[in-house]
């Protein structure tokens, strides 16, 4: 890894594995008090799968089912989230407008490796962005049918902030496998978790995480769960 690339001293936290809210675990209640502790930047959900959680600066907003952002109290729960104090190792400016795909190419290609973690923030303007949330569930109702019924929101020539990470492909039973962004406008009033986008004149930060602390919950429901089942294909249907 080049000299000015090294990792940052600051680990990546996982309040809980993502296969417990695949299979359906919506009430880990675990305080956001709790995740404020282990980082100021990430992103997540929110008890009952109360739409979508973006933190930027240590502000937690969440992004409901119409796609609405308000921010909200650390008082609030979650059975999810990853976060961790956004310290960019590096950062470079996409300064042309890019097809989706060409857009992922392009920051995948930054990544100095595929098996450490990354936090990714991208600011800037978007011709278009695509994305979703989900309205509140029912506790155990796998993650994969409860996006079948996702509302989706387009944004034209749009100002604001992707934000989430980069894990490793062997670490999908903990998080989401490969790029996981949430949107947020930068008024903070509209987002949601990305579908794609048309960026235009972006800037690119990113932080290189080496380290991990997973913390797992106390519930009787995560305790008695089984989590043997491969839920890769879920994951990525509903990630889509």
């Amino acid at each position: 890894m080049p000299a000015d690339r090294t990792a940052s001293t600051h680990p990546l936290y996982l309040c809980a594995p993502v296969n417990a809210l695949v299979e359906g675990l919506y009430e880990e209640n675990i305080p956001f008090t709790e995740v404020k502790r282990h980082g100021d930047f990430g992103l997540g959900t929110f008890d009952d799968l109360d739409g979508e959680m973006v933190m930027l600066g240590g502000r937690i907003y969440q992004i409901t089912a119409d796609g609405e952002a308000s921010e909200v109290s650390e008082g609030l729960h979650t059975p999810f989230a990853v976060v961790t104090f956004f310290e960019p190792t590096f950062s470079t400016a996409f300064d042309e407008a890019m097809a989706y795909e060409t857009f992922l190419k392009h920051l995948e290609s930054l990544l100095p490796s595929p098996n450490l973690f990354y936090a990714i923030r991208v600011t800037g303007r978007f011709s278009h962005v695509k994305a979703r949330s989900v309205a509140k569930q029912h506790n155990y109702r796998p993650l994969d049918e409860a996006a079948h019924e996702q509302h989706t929101f387009d944004f034209e020539d749009a100002e604001g902030c992707l934000a989430g990470f980069f894990t490793p492909a062997f670490m999908a039973s903990l998080n989401v496998p490969g790029l996981h962004l949430h949107f947020l406008t930068s008024d903070r009033r509209r987002g949601g978790h990305l579908l794609s986008c048309r960026p235009e004149t972006v800037i690119v930060e990113i932080q290189v995480i080496h380290a991990l602390e997973l913390s797992l919950p106390m519930t009787h429901d995560y305790l008695t769960r089984d989590f043997s089942r491969d839920t890769s294909a879920a994951l990525e249907e509903a990630e889509k």
